[in-house]
């Protein structure tokens, strides 16, 4: 997964290290809309960006005249090219929920929770994915041909993922319940006296 481990000021390859211990792949985006990656001395494109992100790969985009980090720009556009494209996954009032929670008194939680639910979804997929090993090639699976193996699995997923649900809910309920230790916070209870 991309990341960003540095303050605003400019890094180079050699002294930033990515989860695989190598450095982390620096991207230079200039005025002019331009990526520059700095490994291959060559100008790139989102879609580029985009198999870095399905690779793995670990990498900051900096503006090229600042320093700053611009990663999060850079994914949320590529995040804005696939919602815009035929397949969305976002659903309008995901989208309206999630818009919601900014700037309220939960939205570093909701970040958290959507996190932890997105790191338990993909480790859910890589052991489907084990499991299934020998049947297809991962790196050419559809996500048609992707729907239909999870729809042989339905009975199964079902089952984990209400158990998943219901596990999410009752640490959300927890959080609630504790309204007294956040009292005049919206969303929780007043505290009882």
């Amino acid at each position: 997964m991309p990341t960003s481990r540095r303050a605003p000021a400019p890094a180079t390859p050699a002294d930033d290290t990515g989860s695989a211990g190598g450095p982390v792949r620096t991207l230079k985006k200039y005025p002019n809309r331009r990526l520059y990656d700095t490994r291959t001395s060559s100008y790139i494109t989102l879609a580029d960006v985009k198999q870095m992100v399905l690779g793995g790969e670990d990498f900051e985009v900096r503006d090229a005249k600042t320093g700053d980090d611009l990663t999060r720009s850079i994914l949320l556009q590529i995040i804005l090219e696939e919602e815009s494209g035929g397949v969305p996954m976002f659903s309008t009032t995901t989208l309206s929920q999630i818009i919601r929670f900014y700037g309220h008194a939960m939205q570093g939680v909701m970040g958290t929770l959507l996190e932890k639910n997105m790191a338990a979804f993909a480790e859910l997929q890589a052991q489907f994915l084990n499991q299934g090993k020998g049947l297809y090639d991962p790196k050419h699976l559809a996500p048609e041909v992707w729907t239909q193996f999870m729809t042989g699995q339905a009975p199964a997923l079902k089952g984990i993922m209400d158990s998943y649900l219901e596990q999410s809910r009752s640490v959300f309920e927890k959080m609630q319940q504790a309204g007294s230790l956040f009292p005049g916070i919206p969303g929780f209870p007043p505290a009882k006296k």
